[in-house]
């Protein structure tokens, strides 16, 4: 134990590893040095020494070179003159020390970036392979120019331009562009020999997932052949094949290889075939006239096949990388970086038998309302990290949209387990901003068996129960309650929600209109909306405008209630000039900032007066930006339009909202006119609230006035407009450009 710390603790200095390593690496680099003789010449076609020592001083700089010079001293220049070993010296170090200056200079942060990084192939090919390689060679045909390095001048040939210079240069090239790399990793594992096991999972990780084991093995026996006949020695060769012709078909072998199998294993494999493969290459390339010009085209091959296949290696490897993170993303949610509703459809596809467990916050709304969104986002990462200690292998929690969560579980004793996940979410605490926030959270859940068909159906009855469990206080089953209602009723709302976005494109929505009398003669009436269904039966509002509001189709039908109200005006001006109309509007156009905008432009474009609109507005706690909705208002009153309060007395808080309330007109709702006989409560709202407008300068319209005796107390109360069967029934928009109409439908119908 005590040896293993002092070498961890020593190897990496001067003294350690880069001073002995390369007296044990230089002797085994020189021998995978390949020379062959050309015009009475010696020509290198494979140069590994001066690849290793870059390698050195790349994975520990400065402190690499005692070590360097200890190595060239002793076998690099074993048997030179001391002239010639400090000149071989400096020609080794002055391209190796400023090809790892230039490359630290212009890759500061990204240095020791593992090998097959795409975007450091430029500075790297630049820097640890074109630029060592060329100042070596112009050194050393320096130094034989000069007469310096007379025992290697046949190493040289005679000048720059020959074929022993170019021979020479594309081996120190093709010597870079492989062996850094290699040595590199070879010191990196004798450093650290458990970085073999790193390394063999990189291998694996880089493989095409779609890889089998049989391609493996068709792919090395394909190479062995094709390495067989390159060796075979040339007295006994007999065809093509056994020739450099054969060299050309490791590209195609390698190619396929480096498409597959990825850069970690390619780079390795290609450097010990390309070693092997010139090392003997006199097997496939005996001598023979204009062998020289035959062994510089082969010399050329080796540089521009090992770039082809690194390169290609490179890039599938980073395509797969690639692949595999926008797959990754596409199952987490961007925002809560939490998987999602399709990483829950994979893992339920993956399982028979799961239990989800639906986690429902709804007041997380209000929250993200008043304290932003981050308040939500942080409340569902918080509230998932509180909850992994439950979960078991194989168990996540999943975001939803808004204030979702579910949980996928094993099904052994869940119950007991959800018993437990209900605990610890009621003993989970959310500080934001120094404020301790702890909203209720709903549960509930329920077996599912794979393949689970209509999911998003499913989590929709899972949070209709866990609003039931809001109110428990306890985990709700949704197989001990009425599945089958909750399904049909998701059903029904679905069919709902497509036969309104129907009825809006093709106009199957019917407008209906009901008289208010005013005390002084100054009557209007109310547009009422009826949905045309099946046999030319009317859908009465109330079936259909809580799925619109719920699925966000209410400010489209304002809109259409609206334009088609004020082209009935426009086309029937001559016959009754003076007409006024009450139109309905939801809270979210309400609460719309550019509805003022879209009514001044129909008032426009089908020239009516504002005086000549009225908008009801339910005054309720649904609308979501009550300061907009005021301003909104004050700008309708502006065109001239007036603004009714409809159903007070219904909503919330509706005395102190009625404080702030800028309005025209004040309807009360009709619950408290139907027992204005018959409760002496409701006798004194109804008195309060005449009071209340009168102060405020409001004028007052009774709702469900049905009998004369309804009529006569409303009268007595000084209400100035009275609604209801009484007085009139709704009849089609189009019978008031009529005269004498009479009333077409009856029943109490309000919008």
């Amino acid at each position: 134990m005590h040896l293993t710390e002092l070498y961890k603790n020593n190897r990496d200095k001067w003294w350690g590893l880069p001073l002995f390593l390369p007296l044990l690496l230089l002797p085994l680099a020189r021998s995978a040095n390949t020379f062959a003789h050309i015009d009475g010449g010696i020509v290198a076609l494979y140069y590994l020494p001066l690849a290793l020592l870059l390698s050195f001083m790349l994975f520990f700089g400065w402190k690499a070179i005692p070590g360097m010079l200890l190595g060239i001293w002793l076998v690099v220049a074993k048997g030179m003159t001391i002239p010639e070993t400090i000149c071989i010296t400096f020609h080794f170090l002055i391209p190796v020390i400023l090809s790892w200056g230039g490359y630290r200079v212009f890759v500061p942060r990204r240095h020791s970036v593992a090998y097959g990084c795409t975007r450091l192939m430029p500075q790297r090919l630049f820097w640890q392979m074109f630029f060592p390689a060329t100042l070596f060679q112009i050194l050393l045909l320096a130094c034989v120019f000069f007469n310096i390095l007379p025992t290697r001048i046949s190493l040289a040939g005679a000048g720059p331009l020959t074929l022993h210079s170019l021979i020479n240069y594309q081996s120190m090239l093709v010597g870079c562009l492989t062996g850094v790399p290699l040595c590199y990793l070879l010191i990196r594992i004798i450093r650290n020999p458990w970085y073999v096991r790193s390394l063999m999972s990189q291998i694996r990780q880089q493989i095409d997932s779609k890889v089998s084991t049989f391609e493996i093995f068709l792919w090395a026996f394909i190479l062995l052949i094709i390495m067989g006949l390159l060796l075979i020695p040339a007295a006994n060769s007999a065809s093509i094949f056994t020739t450099n012709y054969t060299f050309s078909l490791l590209l195609p072998v390698m190619l396929w290889g480096s498409m597959r199998f990825g850069y970690r294993l390619m780079s390795i494999a290609w450097t010990l075939v390309l070693i092997v493969s010139i090392h003997f290459y006199y097997r496939y390339l005996p001598v023979y006239p204009s062998y020289s010009i035959q062994l510089a085209i082969t010399s050329s091959s080796y540089l521009v096949f090992s770039f082809i296949v690194v390169y290609m290696a490179m890039l599938s490897t980073q395509q797969r990388y690639i692949h595999a993170r926008v797959r990754r993303m596409a199952y987490i949610d961007p925002v809560v970086q939490m998987p999602n509703l399709w990483a829950l459809t994979r893992k339920l596809a993956a399982t028979p038998w799961s239990v989800l467990c639906f986690l429902r916050i709804p007041e997380l709304e209000v929250l993200g309302r008043h304290y932003g969104m981050m308040v939500r986002i942080q409340y569902k990462q918080n509230l998932g990290k509180w909850l992994e200690s439950e979960l078991q292998d194989g168990e996540c929690i999943y975001q939803l949209s808004g204030h979702d969560l579910v949980i996928r579980l094993n099904t052994e004793a869940h119950e007991s387990r959800i018993d437990a996940i209900d605990a610890q979410i009621k003993k989970f605490r959310f500080v934001w901003d120094g404020m301790p926030l702890q909203p209720n959270v709903g549960v509930s859940y329920c077996h599912v068996r794979s393949p689970v068909m209509q999911l998003p159906m499913l989590l929709g009855e899972l949070s209709t129960i866990a609003n039931s469990s809001l109110l428990t206080g306890s985990p709700e089953n949704l197989q001990h309650r009425n599945a089958a209602h909750l399904q049909q009723r998701l059903k029904d709302k679905v069919t709902m929600m497509n036969r309104l976005q129907l009825a809006l494109e093709h106009g199957q929505f019917c407008l209906m209109v009901q008289p208010i009398v005013g005390i002084r003669g100054d009557n209007y009436h109310e547009v009422l909306l009826r949905l045309k269904g099946e046999n030319n039966q009317l859908i009465a509002p109330e079936e259909f405008l809580p799925v619109a509001h719920e699925f966000g189709l209410s400010s489209r039908i304002d809109l259409w209630v609206l334009e088609n109200t004020l082209k009935f005006m426009d086309s029937c001006r001559e016959t009754q000039p003076g007409l006024r109309l009450s139109v309905n509007i939801s809270p979210s156009s309400a609460c719309g900032s550019q509805f003022p905008k879209i009514v001044a432009d129909l008032l426009k474009r089908h020239n009516i007066q504002g005086w000549q609109i009225i908008f009801e507005i339910t005054e309720s706690q649904s609308l979501s930006h009550p300061e907009q909705a005021m301003q909104n208002m004050e700008q309708l009153q502006e065109l001239g339009c007036r603004i009714a309060i409809d159903d007070f007395g219904t909503g919330y808080a509706s005395y102190a909202r009625l404080k702030k309330v800028k309005a025209d007109i004040l309807k009360i709702d009709g619950s408290f006119i139907q027992n204005l006989l018959s409760s002496s409560l409701d006798y004194q709202i109804v008195s309060s609230i005449c009071h209340l407008a009168r102060m405020k300068n409001m004028q007052v319209v009774a709702e469900y006035v049905e009998t004369e005796e309804i009529r006569d107390a409303a009268l007595g109360l000084g209400i100035d407009y009275l609604q209801g069967f009484y007085i009139g029934k709704p009849e089609p928009l189009e019978g008031l450009a009529a005269v004498n109409t009479e009333l077409l439908l009856s029943g109490r119908d309000h919008w």
